[in-house]
C-alpha cells in the first residue's frame, strides 16, 4: 500500500526557511518522479516541483532559486526545502506520485507565512 506523509510545517515569518519532508512507504521513492504541489485557500492546487528517479528536478518558474527539492533513498524521504518565504506561499503542501494509472496524495502540511 503506497502511503506518503508529509511534515515539517508551520508558522514562519516572511523570509524566513522551512524545510518540508515526504516520507514514502511501499513505493521506493527513489525508482519514482515524486512532486510536491500545493494549495492555498480558495485557489487550485498548483505544481510546486518534481524530483524524479535520476535525482534530476524540476520547478514552477514561481519557486525556482526559492525551494530546492531533494531525496534520501535511505530514508526513502524526499524533501523541499523552501526559503526567502513569502505570504503568498501560504497553502497546505501536498506531496504525490502518480504509479500504475493511479495518482497517490499525501494529507498535506500547512505553511503560513506571517508578513
Amino acid at each position: 500500500q503506497v502511503q506518503l506523509v508529509e511534515s515539517g510545517g508551520g508558522l514562519v515569518q516572511a523570509g524566513g526557511s522551512l524545510r518540508l519532508s515526504c516520507a514514502a512507504s511501499g513505493i521506493s521513492a527513489s525508482g519514482n518522479a515524486i512532486n510536491w504541489y500545493r494549495q492555498a485557500p480558495g485557489k487550485q492546487r498548483e505544481w510546486v516541483a518534481t524530483i524524479y528517479s535520476s535525482s534530476s528536478a524540476t520547478y514552477a518558474d514561481s519557486m525556482k532559486g526559492r525551494f530546492t527539492i531533494s531525496r534520501d533513498d535511505a530514508k526513502n524521504t524526499v524533501y523541499l526545502q523552501m526559503s526567502s518565504l513569502k505570504p503568498e506561499d501560504t497553502a497546505v503542501y501536498y506531496c504525490n506520485t502518480y504509479i500504475r494509472f493511479r495518482n497517490y496524495w499525501g494529507q498535506g502540511t500547512q505553511v503560513t507565512v506571517s508578513s
